[in-house]
């Protein structure tokens, strides 16, 4: 009994350490402000501005090279051409006659519009032997997850998804973002799995795989 108390007590006093520390730092900040005159206050305001026209410039640069939009391409060129143009690309490799692709498909056209930093296509595998016999896509569909020109890592069928249709679209947007393809706000180490509906048909691995083809494959035209 005597340990739990000792326990206790040193639980109590790192919290109180804590708060204590946290208070400061508040305190800091509010007299930081206080002491800032008008001019301190016109340079902060000068600064955001210019943050956020920066912001607002790049995301047109984006919008001009087709971010924000999920679309197909037609053949490998152009796939080598946006993989140049764009730093960071998400590509699906589809079939008609696949089901599955239809549902990535719907996952991704939501995606490219939260994520303007990444260009979102999608090319038919049967178009593009070149690139499928490279990089030894034989799983409908497969998403390549391109950066800096270079194959960082790939997404084969549903497996790393649960093996279920049924996955929301925060999870293959937190399976996308482990190669900071995308920017994400979330805990990278934990899948989002409590969105996920039918719990018991969802076992999501945790610790992700990396096979051998799909680490930083370098794409030559």
């Amino acid at each position: 009994m005597a340990g739990n108390a000792q326990q206790q007590q040193m639980i109590n006093q790192m919290v109180a350490g804590a708060v204590e520390a946290m208070e400061a730092t508040v305190d800091a900040e509010i007299e930081k402000l206080d002491k800032m005159d008008e001019d301190d206050l016109e340079a902060i305001r000068e600064r955001r501005i210019k943050q956020m026209q920066k912001m607002q410039a790049q995301k047109q640069e984006y919008k001009n090279l087709g971010h924000g939009t999920y679309d197909t391409i037609t053949n490998e060129k152009e796939f080598f051409e946006i993989s140049k143009k764009s730093d960071r690309v998400v590509c699906a490799f589809y079939i008609d006659t696949s089901f599955r692709c239809k549902i990535v498909d719907k996952h991704l056209a939501e995606l490219c519009k939260k994520h303007f930093e990444a260009r979102f296509i999608r090319l038919n595998a049967e178009k593009a032997p070149f690139l499928t016999e490279r990089l030894k896509i034989k799983v409908m569909p497969t998403i390549l997850l391109v950066k800096d020109t270079n194959v960082c890592d790939r997404i084969v069928g549903f497996d790393d998804l649960g093996g279920s249709d049924n996955f929301p679209t925060s999870l293959l947007e937190w399976r996308i973002a482990q190669n900071k393809i995308i920017n994400y706000s979330g805990d990278l180490t934990r899948p989002p799995v409590d969105e996920v509906k039918d719990k018991k048909s969802v076992n999501i691995q945790r610790n992700l795989r990396q096979e051998e083809h799909s680490s930083d494959s370098e794409l030559d035209d």
